[in-house]
């Protein structure tokens, strides 16, 4: 084979399924994991509900217009521009942003320091690293006793922050613009979960700490919680967009990875390294075959296969080289029965999916192997 024909035509997903949990900007996390080959399923765990008709954003805009805060904290991008455009709604957009000019603002990073001065606002200090322990520590060098904090919340509290001001003597007052409700309709992430437990995925991608642990929650009442947990540790990667996303999984003593840069180009550049990593790759019949998720990589070329054909062929790569009986096949199939006869249908749809007969062979009265060449047959075949 030339280098020519080596050269991928698809992309460095393909063969893969991902699963996605973002409620917001999940059109453009799947856009991204589909330009890269991946096949997506979407559920989100939660909704994020606006409160531009809630009495306690009101409560709380009029509170900050009448009694000037001494300190403003800005926590999101969209937190703070939801928060302007409700205001606006009320009619008190421009009493807000005259309020919010005189007071000390700070900004969570570079993307709220962004919607702070869209707003026409300056912020007076922003940390690098998105972090709202370095906001904390920045408050509580100045001296927060006797001041009044306004947070702009967003989705879900942020009880340590806040404690930590209360405690150092601070009047906090929150500000929330976004509230995390359950998904009106509960069958998608249901299914999400059936296909995490049936690893139908090989990843499953979170954004936010309260999307993980909303997840856990509906496994926990379906009482699928220890299969959940299983999958993620051995076999369907959890992939966070950052640490404080990771949080709920890792107290359920799940290892998570996540990018250096907490943002969805780089969360699925992650999972374009790590993926093909995890794909078993063998020699077989003189060909590469890497097995992936839904897919099969035959010398570079992209094979799609049936469930019942992938799950064969995970039964038999487990054991590469050895022949696997009938029996044990039927044990792979899904929702089979008991008759073998669904072996020999799978076997020769897998084949012709596959496109490479040869690539497993039939062992008459015993069952089927791969064809593993010689040089990898000794590795194999002594158990490494």
């Amino acid at each position: 084979m030339d280098d020519e024909q080596q050269v991928p035509d698809h992309g460095p997903l393909a063969g893969f399924t991902v699963g996605v949990t973002a409620a917001r900007r999940a059109d453009e996390l799947g856009a991204l994991l589909q330009r890269r080959g991946a096949a997506v399923l979407h559920a989100p765990t939660l909704r994020i509900v606006p409160l531009a008709d809630d009495s306690e954003l009101l409560t709380a805009t009029k509170e900050v217009i009448d009694q000037a805060p001494d300190v403003v904290v800005a926590t999101t991008a969209i937190g703070f521009r939801g928060w302007i455009e409700a205001a606006d709604g009320w009619g008190l957009g421009e009493e807000l942003l005259a309020r919010l000019r005189g007071v000390e603002l700070l900004a969570r990073g570079p993307k709220v320091k962004g919607a702070v001065r869209a707003a026409g606002l300056t912020e007076e200090w922003s940390p690098s690293s998105e972090s709202m322990a370095e906001v904390l520590d920045r408050l509580l060098e100045e001296g927060v006793d006797g001041r009044r904090v306004a947070v702009q919340l967003h989705g879900e509290p942020l009880p340590g922050f806040v404690e930590s001001l209360r405690a150092a003597g601070a009047e906090v007052l929150g500000v929330p613009v976004y509230r995390w409700m359950p998904p009106e309709d509960i069958g998608p992430v249901d299914r999400l979960l059936d296909a995490t437990v049936s690893r139908g995925l090989d990843a499953l991608t979170f954004t936010s700490a309260p999307a993980a642990a909303s997840l856990l929650s509906r496994a926990e009442e379906r009482g699928l919680l220890p299969e959940l947990l299983g999958a993620l540790n051995h076999d369907v990667l959890p992939a966070c967009v950052g640490p404080v996303t990771a949080l709920p999984l890792q107290a359920r003593g799940v290892d998570t990875v996540s990018p250096e840069r907490f943002r969805l180009g780089p969360l699925v550049q992650l999972l374009c390294q790590e993926l093909p990593g995890r794909a078993r790759t063998l020699p077989i019949a003189g060909h590469r075959v890497a097995i992936r998720g839904h897919a099969v990589l035959v010398d570079g070329e992209l094979k799609p296969v049936p469930p019942a054909g992938m799950s064969l062929l995970r039964a038999l790569a487990r054991q590469p080289g050895w022949v696997v009986a009938r029996s044990e096949l039927l044990r792979a199939l899904p929702g089979s029965g008991r008759d073998e006869h669904a072996v020999e249908t799978a076997m020769a749809r897998l084949r012709t999916s596959l496109g490479a007969p040869k690539l497993i062979q039939t062992v008459v009265k015993r069952g089927y192997r791969l064809a593993l060449d010689p040089a990898a047959d000794a590795k194999y075949s002594d158990g490494e």
